[in-house]
């Protein structure tokens, strides 16, 4: 299990839509325990691969974050949203990718979710509050969108140019 560096946007795999996961094999479960360590580490409740480079339809999110809640580790293969409530929910959003960066997101309220887990089971969850904003936060990272996207044009822009800007200050030290 190792911690792997997390990509900052801009990065043009950020953007790229993923591709489905074959199978879980021990590569993707290997990949899905590093990617849990990364979260854990950083810290964060969610990670998509494409943020730690690679390009396949897994996440992993832990949204359990009260002191005295148990741990609740989950790796998600090729997830889907089978259905979103009508009602919507505004929260503010921060992303692993976008360092210190947080604006406030209208989603679902509630997602119905699809997904294999690491053992080839099909799996399916009603997640709600944070679970719910998490997991349609992780799954727009799939299909190569950030939570910026859902921001208007000139705070989007803002957020990239200190995202810019701090990346040539890491690459300097």
């Amino acid at each position: 299990m190792s911690i792997r560096p997390i990509l900052i946007h801009p990065d043009p795999r950020l953007k790229k839509a993923c591709a489905p996961v074959e199978a879980p094999t021990d590569e993707v479960r290997a990949l899905a325990e590093d990617m849990l360590a990364t979260m854990y580490d950083a810290p964060g409740v969610g990670l998509a691969a494409p943020q730690v480079g690679i390009l396949k339809r897994l996440i992993v999110m832990d949204c359990n974050k009260a002191p005295e809640a148990a741990p609740r580790p989950m790796a998600l293969i090729n997830p889907e949203i089978l259905w979103e409530s009508a009602e919507r929910v505004m929260s503010e959003e921060g992303c692993l990718s976008l360092p210190d960066q947080y604006a406030p997101v209208e989603r679902s309220a509630e997602v119905r979710v699809r997904w294999t887990d690491l053992d080839g089971a099909v799996q399916e969850e009603t997640f709600e509050g944070l679970w719910a904003v998490c997991a349609q936060h992780e799954i727009d990272h799939l299909n190569g969108v950030l939570f910026i996207d859902h921001l208007g044009f000139m705070k989007r822009q803002m957020i990239t140019r200190r995202m810019v800007k701090l990346k040539r200050e890491r690459a300097r030290a």
